[in-house]
C-alpha cells in the first residue's frame, strides 16, 4: 500500500493588509483596506484585500469598492504597492523552498508543498508544519494559516478553516469524517451555478455528494459530476507541480463611467495590450493563449479566450485576437464596466516551434525591442499606439 501524502498548504492572512499593519503601527486593530480609490463612496473598483478587523463589517476581496465604504466609511483605504508585496512574497517562497522543492505557487500568497519526502529534516509533517508557521512569523512578522491533509482539496480547505494564524491537521483514516459535514461549496471547482442545482435536489453536504448516485451526478455535470463525486469520496489524486505554464501575465482597467464607447472601450484594449506585451518581453516568455475579460454593469463578470498558432509576445497580435474576442461578446446592450487581458500557457522565448524565420516576425522583433529601449529609458508614455491615446467621455 502506498504511504500516505503530507500536502500542505499554506496561506498567508489578509496578505496586503497585514504588511501595511507592519509597515504602519498606527494601523494596526484597525479596519483597513486595500484596493481602488473609493473616491467617498463613489470609486469604481473593487477591494483586493482587507484586514480582519475590516471583515467584521461585511467588507471581503473582489467586493465592489462603493459597497465597501458604504459599510464602513472610516476605515483606512490605501492603493496597492505592489513591488513592496511582491519583495515579502519572494521572502516567504524562499522559506517555503527550504523545505522543499515540491511547491505549487497559487498566487504571491498562497502555495501547496508537498512535504511527504522531505518531512524527515524537520521531524514530523505536523512538527514541519509548526516550524514554517514559526519561520513565516519570525523572518517577515506576518502570520499563515496552514492545512495539513493527504489531498490537495483537504489540505485546500483545512487552511480554511481557522483563519488567521490557524492549523489544521487532517489524519488520512480521518479525511472522509472531515470532509463529510462540510457544505458542498468548499468542493473545489464546484460552482455557484452546481452548487444550486445541487441544493435542488436535496444535496447540500459533500457527505450527501459521496452518497449520491453517480449516474445522476454525471447526468446533471456530465464528467464534472464523477470528479465532484471522486473529490466527495477523498479520492484526488492530483500532485503538486511547480510547472510555469500554470502562471499568467495580466491586466484590467475599470473605467470611471460605465460606456459604449467602442473607441474608449478598444483604445483601452491596445493599451492594456500594450503592458502584457511588454511583460512577457520584460520576462523573455511569450503566451501562446490570451484571455478577455469583460465586466458589464451589475457586476456580470466574463471570459473569453483564444489559443494562438503561434505563441508570441507583441502587442499588435495580442490586440488583433482580443479586438476580434471583444467583437464577437454581445453585451446584450449593457455597458462595459471593466475589460482586462491576460496572457497564459507562457513558454521561454527562446523556443523555436519552426525551422524558419518569418521576415515580419523579425521586424517586429526589432519594433519592439526599439520600444522597448525607448520606454525604459524615457518612461512608458513616450510611445504608444495611437488607438490607446483616445480619451473619449465615455457615455452616461
Amino acid at each position: 500500500m502506498r504511504k500516505p501524502r503530507s500536502i500542505v498548504h499554506v496561506d498567508m492572512d489578509a496578505f496586503f493588509a497585514a504588511i501595511e499593519q507592519r509597515d504602519n503601527p498606527q494601523y494596526r486593530s484597525k479596519p483597513v483596506v486595500v484596493g481602488a480609490d473609493p473616491r467617498g463612496g463613489k470609486g469604481r473598483g473593487v477591494v483586493s484585500t482587507c484586514s480582519y478587523e475590516a471583515r467584521r463589517f461585511g467588507i471581503h476581496s473582489a467586493m465592489p469598492i462603493s459597497h465597501a465604504y458604504r459599510k464602513c466609511p472610516h476605515a483606512i483605504y490605501l492603493t496597492p504597492d505592489m513591488e513592496r508585496y511582491a519583495a515579502v512574497s519572494a521572502q516567504i517562497f524562499t522559506i517555503l523552498n527550504s523545505f522543499t522543492p515540491d511547491i505549487e505557487p497559487i498566487g504571491m500568497d498562497e502555495a501547496f508543498l508537498d512535504i511527504t519526502g522531505s518531512h524527515h529534516l524537520f521531524g514530523t509533517p505536523v512538527e514541519t508544519c509548526l516550524t514554517i508557521k514559526s519561520r513565516i512569523k519570525s523572518e517577515t512578522g506576518l502570520t499563515a494559516s496552514v492545512g495539513l491533509a493527504p489531498t490537495m482539496m483537504a489540505a485546500k480547505i483545512a487552511s480554511d478553516l481557522k483563519k488567521p494564524d490557524g492549523m489544521v491537521v487532517v489524519k488520512p483514516d480521518e479525511l472522509l469524517e472531515f470532509l463529510r459535514p462540510l457544505e458542498i461549496r468548499r468542493i473545489w471547482g464546484l460552482g455557484p451555478k452546481a452548487e444550486e442545482a445541487l441544493t435542488k435536489i436535496g444535496i447540500r453536504t459533500i457527505g450527501d455528494i459521496a452518497a449520491a448516485d453517480i449516474d445522476r451526478l454525471e447526468e446533471l455535470f456530465g464528467s464534472s459530476g464523477r470528479h465532484f463525486w471522486q473529490l466527495a469520496n477523498g479520492i484526488d489524486e492530483r500532485s503538486v507541480s511547480n510547472e510555469t505554464e500554470a502562471q499568467s501575465v495580466s491586466n484590467e482597467t475599470t473605467f470611471d463611467i460605465d460606456t459604449r464607447d467602442t473607441d474608449l472601450i478598444e483604445g483601452a484594449l491596445m493599451q492594456l495590450c500594450e503592458k502584457v506585451s511588454a511583460r512577457l518581453r520584460g520576462d523573455r516568455i511569450k503566451c501562446r493563449t490570451v484571455t478577455l475579460k469583460i465586466r458589464l454593469t451589475g457586476f456580470h463578470t466574463y471570459t473569453r479566450s483564444v489559443t494562438l498558432v503561434t505563441p508570441t509576445n507583441f502587442s499588435d497580435i495580442l490586440y488583433k485576437d482580443t479586438k476580434s474576442l471583444y467583437n464577437k461578446f454581445d453585451t446584450n446592450g449593457r455597458a462595459i464596466r471593466l475589460i482586462g487581458v491576460k496572457a497564459s500557457r507562457l513558454i521561454d522565448a527562446g523556443i523555436k516551434e519552426t525551422l524558419f524565420s518569418d521576415s515580419d516576425d523579425l521586424r517586429r522583433e526589432k519594433t519592439h525591442r526599439a520600444i522597448d529601449t525607448l520606454r525604459n529609458k524615457f518612461g512608458e508614455d513616450v510611445i504608444c499606439h495611437a488607438k490607446s491615446r483616445i480619451e473619449r467621455e465615455p457615455e452616461r
